[in-house]
Parts: C-alpha cells; structure tokens; sequence
C-alpha cells in the first residue's frame, strides 16, 4: 500500500490514459503455465458467484475468499504467473481481512465494513473469470495479465501491476459500490492499514510459490530506500513516508466518495485512471533503472 504514495511523491511522474489492449480469450499457455483446459474451466467455475445473493455481505466474503484460495491453488500448482497478485491478495486476506471481518465490534460501521471487501474481491473475481472465459477485461487487468503472459517482463513487475490495478482503481470504485460516506472513513483506514502492515506475508508466499522475492520493492518503500536514491540519502525517511501513505489512502478514498456523485462522477474517473497510470509510468522506470527485477 505505501509502494504507490513513494511512486507518485518520488518522481512526480504526469499522467495520461491507459488504453485497453483487444480482449482475446486466455491464451492456453503463458510463460511456462501447465493450465489445462479443465483446469482453466474450474477457475471460471470458482470466479462465477451470485451476485444478487441476499445473504449477509459477512457470509459472501467467507465464501468468496474461500473462491479465491481455489484460484491460488490452481494458479501456483500450474506455475501459472497470473496468479502472481492473487496469491498475494488470497495472503492478506487470510492473515488481515478476515480477522478483522470476523471480529465486527472493532468496526465503528460493522454493517459497512465487510461490503467494502467484499466489493474489492469481487472486483478481482470478476476479471478473473472474465479473462478465462475470453471476455472484455477492464483495462487494469487485461494490462496485468498481458504482462504476466511475457516472459520477458520480471515477476515483480507483473506483481506490481496487479497491486497497482487492486489498490488504484479497483479501491476506489469499490469505495463508491459500497456507497460509502465519510462516516465510513475510519474503518477505510482502519483496513487498508491492517492490509499495509502485513506485507511480510504477500513476501513469504510469493517468494515459495513463485520464487520471486517481492521484498526489495517493498523495503524501496518501506524503508525508505527508494526514496532516498531519489530524493538525496536521508532526506525521505521518517514521518514523511508515514504522511505519504495516509495521503494516498485519502487520494483513492476521496475518488471513491466522488464517484457517487454525478457532478463530480467524470472528474474522478480521470482522476483514478491519472494515478493507475502514473504508477505503471514509474514502475516501469523503476524496471528500466534496475530497481525492479
């Protein structure tokens, strides 16, 4: 979560559209996927959910987290890299979301807080069973699949578009599906935070399942020491990366709360797109300078 407020702070980086690329059905392999056809048949099975369902919003997060960890499995037995950002979510939902969700009284909006995670997973389900069915991928995610389907491009730089795609614009929209208000900003916080400070364990998994070591980018955070090659050494650690997590946090629940409203509906979503594509700008000249690998 703090990787995307040191990318925009650190290189301050403008912004243009993303075009989509033309959505073809899943390929059947990509770069050294064993999935069979069965297997690729049981991932839309699993990303296929009720989507008017009246059960308790608590009851289809249970159930849909438990939808995810079949895609994971499936995903990392096959070596397949488009699991690469699932395993990482399917990790911080086991170890932060759900101990949380489960735990309503520390919610100050108990009966909101599960539909805002709900909503983000299931915006990922869906392109996950939109991409293995063939179907239009929303541009965020065709982008992310494209890339895990290039052997030439790192797998940090495949993850990281995925957590790009997740905590750009999927947030964000999720924010607005939710129908959130600012009453609903300290539980916001409250779970972004928990998600933020259990990335040892997106680390941990993906390095045994895919044996890409995600710890560098993050400590280029974290740490500061991103920042401080670019910045000059010392000059961004501190409260400063403190401050530029709370402010990204507050750039995509503001674009959430916007996105309500039909004044300011298409200002937003250029806003949203403007960042999800400043932060692909300035992965990708992070790869170019050697940081990424």
């Amino acid at each position: 979560m703090r990787l995307f407020s040191a990318i925009l702070l650190s290189l301050g980086l403008t912004s243009t559209l993303l075009v989509a690329a033309p959505a073809d059905a899943a390929p059947t392999t990509v770069c050294g996927s064993t999935l069979t056809a069965a297997d690729r048949a049981r991932i839309v099975e699993l990303s296929s959910y009720d989507a008017g369902s009246r059960e308790l919003p608590l009851v289809q997060l249970r159930r849909n987290v438990e939808r995810l960890y079949g895609i994971v499995d499936i995903l990392t037995e096959n070596d397949d890299r488009r699991g690469l950002f699932a395993l990482g979510l399917a990790s911080v939902e086991r170890d932060a979301v759900m101990p949380l969700q489960n735990r309503p009284q520390v919610f100050q909006t108990p009966g909101w807080a599960p539909v805002i995670s709900l909503e983000l997973l299931n915006r990922f389900l869906n392109a996950v069973r939109e991409e293995f069915s063939g179907r239009p991928v929303p541009a965020q995610w065709r982008h992310y699949f494209d890339m895990a389907a290039d052997c030439r491009v790192p797998g940090q730089r495949v993850a990281m578009a995925g957590y790009n795609a997740h905590i750009t614009v999927d947030l964000a929209y999720a924010t607005a599906d939710s129908r959130a208000t600012t009453t609903n900003a300290r539980d916001f916080f409250f779970i972004v935070d928990s998600i933020a400070a259990h990335g040892n364990s997106i680390v941990t998994s993906t390095n045994r399942e895919y044996g890409v070591d995600l710890g560098p980018i993050l400590r280029f955070y974290v740490l500061g020491e991103g920042l401080d090659r670019v910045a000059g050494a010392g000059r961004a650690t501190g409260p400063m990366l403190r401050a530029a997590d709370v402010g990204y946090n507050v750039l995509t629940f503001r674009n959430g709360l916007a996105l309500q409203d039909r004044n300011m509906v298409a200002g937003a979503r250029g806003d949203v797109r403007g960042l999800w594509n400043t932060g692909e700008t300035a992965l990708t000249a992070f790869q170019d300078a050697g940081l990424i690998r």
